[in-house]
């Protein structure tokens, strides 16, 4: 999901609310305590010069019960960070803590953002020798006409 894409759906919004990928919810007395622009250069398995750029939200958990993020209020930061920091239209990657802090994709549901698992991926793996996967073919959906062991050919 896009940054301009969030803050369209924060403008229909009443409340701000995440569903982690487990379908239950970060408490509603989360703070975001950052929106940021990570910019990774890398270099993959095979050899290329690679460059992610996302922007980050941090979610946080302070135990202060009462409060609660409004919709116009993350849009302020959102635009503030834009401003300050230059961020553009990227992709949205989400920081929550769990037992270590995970790093989530973002969609939306219609009510809530979601939280999605992040995968990791070989980028090179024509490079690398990951053997392609092969096609399972079943032995009965063959054309074996014409082949000297189709089961009418009489050589088995």
């Amino acid at each position: 999901m896009k940054l301009s894409e969030v803050k369209n759906q924060l403008t229909t919004l009443q409340s701000v609310t995440f569903q982690l990928p487990n379908g239950t919810f970060v408490p509603e007395h989360f703070h975001v305590t950052e929106v940021g622009l990570i910019t990774k250069n890398f270099i993959d398995c095979g050899g290329t010069v690679r460059k992610e750029t996302v922007v980050n939200f941090q979610l946080w958990d302070a135990k202060d019960f009462e409060h609660r993020l409004k919709p116009k209020k993350l849009i302020n930061i959102i635009e503030l960070s834009e401003k300050v920091l230059g961020i553009q239209d990227y992709e949205i990657e989400v920081e929550y803590q769990a037992e270590t802090i995970g790093k989530y994709d973002l969609d939306f549901n219609g009510t809530d953002f979601v939280l999605l698992n992040k995968q990791t991926a070989c980028l090179a793996q024509d490079q690398c020798g990951i053997p392609q996967e092969k096609p399972k073919v079943r032995l009965a959906d063959m054309n074996n006409e014409g082949s000297c062991c189709s089961p009418t050919s009489g050589c088995c």
